[in-house]
């Protein structure tokens, strides 16, 4: 298996034969440099890959992704994160504005991007803060790290916009450039600090703080208010709940420009699974009762929740080796979403391969304004692509990763294996075998 960062390699001449696209039909798909092109003028020497019975989709769009640098290289690095990213067929990602410093200035921003170009396996978008230093009182350089860097998204994540008025101003800051405020729609007040598990019967028995979903909901039926108010665009990240679809459903049913995401996890992984206090399991919001993800997978499927975001959450072993409250939350998540998604969606016939390319390609593309991402398999089209193989498995090694951290919570699963090979800009960014 190799994973090559995007400056470190020349654009590629590839041949892929007899694959298929996610409409169904089968054909060649030729990579010709930056460019997909006609596969009919592909020279007789080029470097060929046999696509029976293999799947090609438009590389992957992560928009929600936590690459740690600058701060925190000992749990991740651009590098590694983008290169987790490859293996698990992402061509571009969105890296989270809690870094340290956080980002929240034009420089700051830049420098993600420069370091991306240096040494990065896909495309990298910093994701801008709200407000300074991801305190929720004073608004970021909203403006200035838009136009330094193209950014249209800015997020607090890990730490709610509690604050309706900031949040209100966010909102009305943004929408010259159709920008989008995305929330982690967390209430403080309901789901403090010490918040770990869901709340109920189980969060009980474990003496663990409860975190009850009226802390989610909650913030996003005020939060689609104020985007009705501003005319903007808002995202809810990671939706872990079943009451918070329904103020989606209902917001998008007013003309409401509001979009959500859900993670892998909350496809997957049921509260249960902290019985035994492993911190691997600590993640925000939490896991929740399968009704919940019944409920996360059907609004998938009917498209209330627009796409998959991994909330790829890497932390160094001494964050997580602590008492479970004390335990930093989060979970890796870029080199096994593809295979949750396959296994809890597609499997059970909720999705086929366009859903897949819509909710795992076209939608985060569309959402970050990324006029190169979420395209077509098509001749013309930059070549952005990932090949699937959808019968491969194979038991998660948490120590099988490019990524620096090992807080994996699919280890030991036995789930699809699917990622061949990824192409971003006509560079091979991973191959298998």
């Amino acid at each position: 298996m190799t994973v090559t960062p995007l400056g470190a390699s020349v654009p590629a001449r590839l041949l892929i034969t007899g694959v298929a696209r996610p409409d169904g039909s089968v054909g060649d798909v030729y990579v010709d440099g930056p460019v997909l092109a006609d596969p009919a003028g592909a020279p007789a020497d080029v470097d060929r890959v046999d696509g029976t019975g293999l799947v090609v989709l438009p590389g992957l769009v992560d928009p929600h992704v936590h690459l740690r640098q600058p701060g925190r290289e000992d749990a991740e690095t651009i590098r590694t994160g983008t290169a987790a990213a490859a293996r698990g067929g992402f061509t571009a990602v969105q890296a989270m504005a809690n870094t340290t410093p956080v980002t929240d200035t034009a420089e700051i921003a830049a420098e993600v991007v420069r370091i991306a170009a240096a040494e990065g396996a896909c495309r990298v978008i910093p994701c801008g803060a709200v407000t300074k230093g991801l305190a929720g009182e004073q608004l970021a350089e909203l403006g200035l790290i838009h136009r330094a860097t193209g950014t249209r998204c800015f997020s607090d994540d890990g730490a709610c916009v509690a604050d309706p008025q900031v949040m209100r101003r966010a909102l009305e800051y943004v929408r010259p450039f159709d920008g989008v405020i995305a929330q982690h729609a967390q209430d403080p007040s309901l789901a403090g600090p010490d918040a770990c598990c869901h709340e109920g019967d189980l969060s009980g028995r474990l003496g663990l703080g409860g975190w009850p979903i009226a802390a989610e909901s909650s913030v996003v039926a005020r939060d689609v208010e104020l985007a009705a108010l501003t005319g903007s665009r808002y995202h809810v990240c990671h939706v872990s709940a079943a009451d918070t679809l329904d103020v989606i459903r209902a917001a998008k049913a007013r003309g409401v420009r509001v979009s959500a995401e859900v993670t892998p996890h909350h496809l997957l992984l049921t509260t249960d699974l902290l019985t035994g206090y492993d911190t691997t399991y600590k993640v925000n919001p939490p896991l929740r009762p399968a009704e919940h993800l019944e409920a996360l997978r059907r609004a998938l499927a009917d498209g209330t929740i627009d796409m998959v975001g991994t909330d790829h959450a890497p932390h160094a072993a001494q964050d997580k080796d602590h008492p479970f409250v004390d335990a930093r939350p989060g979970m890796t998540g870029l080199e096994q979403a593809l295979a949750v998604v396959i296994e809890t969606m597609v499997a059970p016939g909720l999705l086929d391969w366009a859903g897949v390319a819509d909710r795992m390609s076209y939608a985060p593309a569309a959402l970050l304004g990324l006029d190169d991402q979420g395209r077509p398999v098509a001749p013309g089209e930059p070549a952005n692509l990932v090949l699937v193989d959808p019968r491969a498995r194979r038991v998660v090694d948490p120590a099988d990763t490019a990524s620096l951290a090992r807080n994996n919570p699919y280890a030991g699963r036995d789930l699809p294996d699917p990622v061949r090979l990824t192409v971003c800009g006509g560079h091979v960014t991973y191959r298998r075998g």
